[in-house]
């Protein structure tokens, strides 16, 4: 009977060990990149850098400027819309929500950003109100306002969503209805298109934001 139990607990510290030593899941780093090649001990060895989110500034819902920095050391999830968008914001907003609420748990180390596109109609006051409407009351859940030409670039070029104005879009702009995943040190990991064109939600995507989310505070 002794061995027997003997050869369980071996059994079992060796499914331990090899759980241990199974690599985990790491998501892929998204964006613009530079490719450096540097020789050591006569090999050539090629390096891939990835760009983080550049500096930016901007107001919040409070009137207050705010910058990359003062959301430094936190995950970021993001989304590009406007107060006034007759269609698709809205269900944004509310998948947002919904996220917020599927990732609790993980509240004080996740930063919301939703930056507005129309910045000429969407002062702080206006964003005040329109967050208040919502019923958002989170500390960590900001709506930024600036430069409009600067956020549109900002979305196409580094978040990787569309955002621009269109005159025949509904509201006067076009821009996706995903929302953009940040780690910690300003690497774009994952973009997820949870609205889809035709006011649709993915819930597959809703679920892969959520899973990729608790990789990167579990896994990495």
């Amino acid at each position: 009977m002794l061995k027997k139990t003997n050869s369980w607990l071996t059994l079992f510290g060796l499914l331990l060990f090899a759980c241990k030593d199974t690599p985990q899941r790491r998501l892929p780093f998204l964006g613009n990149y530079d490719v450096v090649y540097q020789t050591k001990n006569g090999k050539t060895i090629t390096d891939t850098i990835y760009q983080q989110i550049p500096n930016f500034s901007f107001f919040n819902e409070d009137s207050v400027i705010v910058s990359n920095k003062t959301f430094a050391n936190k995950v970021w999830i993001t989304e590009f819309f406007f107060a006034s968008c007759p269609s698709i914001c809205p269900i944004m907003n509310t998948q947002l929500k919904n996220v917020e609420k599927a990732l609790k748990r993980y509240d004080s180390q996740i930063q919301y950003l939703s930056f507005t596109i129309d910045p000429t109609n969407d002062t702080p006051s206006k964003l005040k109100l329109h967050k208040k409407s919502l019923g958002i009351k989170q500390n960590n859940w900001a709506f930024l306002t600036g430069n409009e030409a600067f956020t549109h670039k900002l979305g196409i070029e580094h978040f990787l969503i569309f955002a621009g104005k269109e005159n025949e879009a509904l509201g006067g702009y076009a821009h996706s209805g995903a929302f953009t995943l940040v780690d910690k040190k300003g690497y774009v990991r994952g973009v997820y298109e949870v609205v889809q064109p035709d006011l649709s939600v993915n819930k597959k995507e809703f679920q892969r934001l959520i899973n990729d989310v608790k990789t990167l505070f579990n896994h990495e």
